[in-house]
């Protein structure tokens, strides 16, 4: 499979993986998804000249998914991957519940992908001249993360116990995690960048912390959070398609997807 080399080629290629993911009731494709999702609305965004730089942008965003697609084509064709992400996607044949298969992937992608893509793709530059757009995608981002929380009530009904278990304030778990993550990508873009003989040690000791944060989301050391995750993916929705197509449905009409 040939590498995207535009944000349209990146979502025909999510669109693949989507659709192999249906097909196979394959838990992948619910991160797939929301970052499809995110990347259709980044498009928009670019098209509607919103950013500072919209070539630059569209570079580093394609450089950003095709780290993902390339560690997901990996994995399945059993090469090495880095270990952040073959947690991540080993995680996906087990029964977490929708919200933290779609968190692994954001850790992943965002903490480890994110820095490197945004580092690499500013080489010869000042990164500090992307940092406008950077932010920009962040607001971007949010309003799509509200988006599909509002959403996922529908295919995870149970999910309001997590709001009921930190008190009424875990503040939309997805924006928040997705918050502190991109200003945590941005810290490690900018020393990745920094760094020219030491970056690949750098990216290990990223992967690892990534790698810790993930095995977190996947079992966090409160016993009555873990045993709530566990109560509301007993309720959660466990076929694939049906779950996209909950999640996508209400705004199809004006979002093009």
């Amino acid at each position: 499979m040939t590498q995207p080399q535009s944000i349209q080629e990146v979502l025909d290629h999510l669109d693949i993986i989507i659709d192999d993911a249906i097909a196979n009731n394959d838990r992948a494709g619910i991160f797939a998804f929301v970052y499809r999702r995110t990347t259709a609305e980044i498009q928009k965004e670019i098209r509607a000249g919103s950013f500072e730089d919209a070539d630059r942008l569209e570079r580093m965003d394609v450089v950003f998914a095709n780290l993902y697609l390339k560690a997901y084509q990996a994995y399945h064709d059993q090469e090495q991957v880095s270990d952040a992400w073959k947690f991540a996607f080993s995680s996906n044949k087990e029964p977490l519940t929708i919200l933290q298969h779609i968190m692994l992937g954001m850790n992943t992608h965002i903490n480890l992908d994110l820095a490197i893509a945004t580092s690499s793709s500013m080489k010869g530059y000042e990164i500090s001249e992307i940092e406008g757009d950077f932010n920009h995608v962040n607001d971007v981002l949010f309003n799509i993360v509200n988006e599909m929380q509002d959403r996922l009530g529908k295919v995870s009904p149970l999910l309001f116990l997590l709001d009921w278990a930190g008190k009424n304030t875990d503040e939309k778990i997805i924006d928040f995690s997705m918050r502190k993550a991109r200003q945590q990508s941005w810290n490690s873009a900018n020393l990745l960048w920094a760094l020219e003989s030491e970056q690949a040690v750098a990216i290990q000791k990223i992967d690892r912390l990534v790698l810790k944060l993930g095995a977190m989301i996947k079992s966090p050391r409160s016993k009555l959070l873990r045993y709530i995750l566990k109560v509301i993916g007993w309720f959660d929705e466990k076929n694939v398609g049906t779950i996209i197509s909950r999640l996508k449905q209400d705004g199809e009409a004006k979002i093009k997807i």
